[in-house]
């Protein structure tokens, strides 16, 4: 049938409806954070600790310049990154390995922890999501609870370690509650526990505090494997990009389970990545706004009555037991998404530090 471009698009457009799927142009509207024209009504995001700020403008640029070479696999740009990745630690490119985010990394820790037909030993609440897929091959979890101020028991978790025992989780800080571990403190605790089974250690929220990696003791430890990410300060948790740090041969265990070892990083993230580690401008200024955002955010809280917990990252942990409202129907009516209750006893939620007119609005719609 004879028709011009115009109608053929819009043809094309129908038949996607039909097939339940947007058209281009709707579908870009569906992403909160971007869209064609003008939006006034898209729901400010306070639910997943992105960076509302990012990507850095020099990661931008690098994107849109390597989309031309989507049609190639990642080559020499994806050992550069490599390399600067390596150089950033204070490691060696034998101690990386890419992924794409650090839940790919944390996601293979625990199916490996389950191929030993072994026990994960986990603080609670944490980030433990990853660890559901590999419950269903056998992964059994134990939960250890955190102190009365919401900080990681250490001693605990090494207490509940058994001989069954082949993982141990640390989010440092920890996700949601946003406390940290102190250094020596937890340098004691990985050489105890790495002595009985293999310590996960998960920094996606480190460079949100001014503690320095644990990175440099995986060249000397083959049971510590460090996760980082680029989705966090860096603003990149829709491109997808993170890796492992680790002893060289913990490294070559780890990537058995990658069907090509760091494969699932696109070229378009890499270039993001690389541009993302080289735009230190950026990363300072998100710390400085992120800070000065979460102190106001915190200081309005406590003045309702909300306790919250003291921060390093770039979400905030509260209680809702005084909160005399119904907290998510304040943000339901303020177009604003929050997560959930992490503990029913005292009523535990988290919020995402966003923009300071973001937060000036969340303030305003629980007030």
């Amino acid at each position: 049938m004879s028709t011009n471009r115009r109608n053929w698009l819009k043809q094309v457009g129908l038949g996607l409806a039909g097939a339940g799927i947007a058209p281009l142009e709707n579908i870009a509207g569906t992403f909160s954070g971007w869209s064609p024209g003008k939006n006034d009504n898209k729901p400010i995001r306070l639910v997943a600790n992105e960076n509302p700020y990012g990507p850095s403008p020099l990661a931008r640029k690098a994107m849109a310049e390597s989309i031309v070479f989507s049609n190639r696999y990642n080559g020499e740009q994806l050992n550069t990154l490599i390399a600067l990745v390596a150089q950033k630690n204070k490691v060696r490119a034998e101690n990386i390995l890419m992924s794409a985010g650090s839940t790919e990394i944390l996601d293979m820790m625990a199916r490996l922890a389950a191929l030993k037909k072994g026990n994960i030993v986990v603080p609670s609440p944490t980030f433990d999501y990853f660890t559901g897929a590999a419950q269903h091959i056998g992964l059994i979890k134990i939960t250890v609870p955190l102190t009365a101020d919401k900080k990681i028991d250490l001693q605990a978790v090494l207490s509940a370690i058994t001989p069954a025992t082949t993982l141990i989780y640390i989010c440092n800080p920890n996700n949601p509650t946003g406390t940290i571990c102190q250094r020596d403190t937890l340098v004691q605790f990985v050489k105890e526990a790495s002595q009985k089974a293999m310590i996960l250690l998960d920094e996606a929220y480190l460079d949100f505090t001014e503690e320095r990696s644990l990175s440099e003791l995986v060249l000397q430890n083959r049971n510590l494997v460090i996760a980082k990410t680029f989705s966090k300060i860096y603003g990149l948790a829709g491109a997808r990009a993170g890796y492992a740090i680790a002893h060289a041969e913990t490294i070559d265990a780890i990537a058995q389970l990658q069907s090509w070892p760091n494969g699932s990083i696109s070229v378009v993230s890499t270039a993001a990545a690389l541009a993302s580690l080289q735009d230190e401008h950026f990363v300072k200024e998100v710390y400085t706004k992120i800070h000065q955002s979460r102190k106001y955010t915190i200081e309005k809280m406590e003045k309702m009555g909300i306790s919250c917990i003291p921060s390093n990252t770039n979400f905030i942990y509260f209680s809702l037991t005084n909160y005399k409202k119904d907290f998510f129907e304040q943000l339901k009516q303020h177009n604003i998404i929050g997560t959930r209750i992490y503990e029913e006893d005292g009523k535990w939620s988290r919020i995402t530090v966003g923009t300071q007119a973001e937060m000036e609005k969340f303030i305003a719609a629980i007030g």
